[in-house]
């Protein structure tokens, strides 16, 4: 048995909570490692922070200007020269596009080049897959994202979450939400299948616990539909529904639902309410206007009709809440259209995963203060047509 091999069965064979204890052990013994740490993404995608099942653990390391952010951020692997013949190696640890952190192995420098790189990356890339696994049966993954505690409304929302970003040969897709460690009613959600990519973004009403339970049946009622197969208009009229039952119009949420069709850029969208979309075509910046339907569970039994248009290789989708277009500076200016075109603009040759947060800077830095007084959610969607089969 070689020794990818020996490790990836290890891996494989550990208890949830000794996954990377047991990728540690197999790198010390059979690749010559000196120190091997798992450094995980932070809810706010700010900082990388050490996994360990110890209560006293190393600091975290900022996303950017860091070497393992660096190796974060490009999704390559990154080298640092640590003399005496020995070399750290920071791997990306990805699952299908979602980027969970980054391993950082210290080795020989032998062992940092060629086909011994080529197995430390596989490894990162099987220690993804089993994190993804692992976190069904232990909080270890999830403490590790976090550097503050969330409240609980936001700790609701973030298990509704898919993940963050994902990616395949049509497209590349990233979301993030603010403030991260304190979010009420925003929120998205996604499905990929062979031919479609079917999207919701949410902007969500009221505050703390009432706006995350709103999010949450709506959220579900939405999964509920699309299970059942049917397409995105009586997805949002079955959701609609479920919600004016529970909530007599007394409250309601403002969704736009998406169903691209991977082969052909062919767009079905239902606009129920306030989120809005901007296409990025030939470096322009444009809103795309939709005609607004009523948010779902204002009234009762409200037919909903989507609405069509179709992409260009390259394309790319920008989705704001409210919260960023309605922000306002310190002098009671908004942050508007322009600025936000501004912002867009600037990440242009980001890729989809990094352009939200990379927005979500540019509004901080309008706002003149950290904190946000209202959710502020970025998606970005990149559609690159129908690749050649292989």
């Amino acid at each position: 048995m070689n020794r990818l091999v020996a490790a990836e069965r290890a891996l494989r064979s550990a208890a949830p909570h000794q996954v990377v204890d047991a990728l540690r052990d197999v790198l010390c013994s059979q690749y010559a490692a000196r120190d091997v740490e798992f450094l995980m993404a932070d809810y706010g995608l700010a900082v990388l922070q050490p996994v360990s099942n110890s209560p006293h653990v190393a600091d975290p390391l900022p996303v950017h200007g860091s070497p393992a952010g660096r190796a974060f951020g490009a999704q390559e692997p990154f080298t640092e020269e640590l003399g005496g013949g020995l070399t750290r190696v920071h791997l990306p640890v990805t699952v299908r596009g979602d980027r969970l952190g980054v391993l950082s192995v210290t080795v020989p420098s032998a062992a940092a080049s060629g086909e011994p790189l080529a197995e430390l990356g596989e490894l990162a890339r099987s220690l993804g897959h089993e994190v993804v696994v692992a976190e069904r049966d232990t909080d270890l993954f999830v403490r590790a994202r976090r550097r503050d505690r969330l409240t609980l409304a936001a700790e609701m929302q973030w298990q509704l979450l898919p993940a963050r970003s994902c990616s395949g040969p049509q497209y590349a897709l990233g979301a993030q939400l603010e403030p991260a460690y304190a979010v009420f009613g925003d929120n998205f959600d996604w499905s990929v299948s062979a031919d479609r990519l079917i999207l919701y973004v949410t902007n969500g009403m009221g505050e703390g616990i009432e706006a995350s339970l709103l999010t949450n049946l709506g959220l579900n009622a939405l999964r509920n539909a699309r299970r059942a197969g049917i397409p995105i208009a009586d997805q949002a009229a079955l959701a609609d529904q479920a919600i004016y039952a529970h909530y007599r119009g007394a409250a309601y949420l403002s969704v736009l639902l998406l169903d691209l069709e991977l082969s052909t850029g062919r767009l079905q969208v239902v606009d129920a309410g306030s989120p809005r979309m901007l296409r990025v075509r030939d470096r322009s910046v444009a809103p795309v206007p939709f005609e607004q339907q009523l948010p779902l569970g204002m009234f009762e039994e409200t037919d909903y009709i989507p609405q069509e248009f179709a992409l260009r290789p390259g394309d790319r989708l920008v989705f704001v809440s409210d919260g960023v277009y309605g922000v306002a500076a310190p002098g009671g200016e908004e942050y508007g259209e322009r600025a936000l075109n501004r912002a867009i603009t600037s990440a242009g040759l980001l890729p989809a995963p990094e352009v939200p947060a990379a927005v979500l800077r540019q509004l901080t830095g309008h706002r003149g203060r950290p904190e946000p007084d209202d959710d502020a959610l970025v998606v970005c969607v990149d559609w690159f047509g129908k690749q050649p089969a292989p």
